[in-house]
């Protein structure tokens, strides 16, 4: 179960503080892309674009990390300037240190965000990952999708009651 626990558990992956990840040592960011960077399926949009490039003028470098096929995760990574991974096999976790390896980064300097339990958060812990579960962007699409947030449902009230937990922690060691 505790594989399946995300470090820190928000509302959207437009409300992390990249600078703060920035000021901890973090160099690199994974991303999923449906409904962790935009809607399900969507394209590339003005504010993921300027969330990305406000991200590597900080000094990061990103990846995408995505089960999807080439096609979709190039189209979205290559207008961005992204590394990426498609059909990265999540939840194992070869497709986070395969864009580890492709950013030059060690695993410590990376973390990764992602909108599911079970493929996101549970590669990134198998891959020795900090990880940011964010809630999904837009509507799931897919009968599979639909599942998976039904099961996870449970497992979601331990994240939302350890995050405050670790929400307090994570705001201490920012005040020294």
């Amino acid at each position: 179960m505790w594989n399946l626990l995300p470090n820190l558990y928000l509302s959207s992956t437009y409300d992390i503080d990249f600078e703060e990840m920035y000021r901890r040592g973090y160099r690199g960011v994974l991303f999923d892309i449906d409904n962790t960077l935009v809607g399900h399926n969507a394209p590339q949009d003005e504010r993921s674009l300027a969330l990305l490039a406000g991200l590597h003028d900080l000094g990061y470098k990103t990846a995408v990390v995505s089960n999807n096929k080439y096609e979709r995760v190039s189209s979205f990574a290559d207008p961005a300037g992204m590394f990426y991974v498609y059909k990265a096999g999540k939840p194992l976790g070869r497709g986070y240190r395969q864009a580890i390896e492709d950013m030059g980064l060690k695993s410590e300097e990376v973390f990764s965000v992602g909108d599911q339990i079970f493929t996101d958060v549970w590669g990134a812990n198998r891959a020795g990952l900090f990880n940011i579960l964010v809630r999904p962007l837009g509507k799931d699409i897919g009968f599979h999708i639909f599942l998976k947030r039904i099961i996870e449902k449970p497992i979601m009230l331990v994240v939302i009651l350890r995050n405050r937990r670790m929400m307090r922690k994570f705001e201490q060691m920012s005040e020294r």
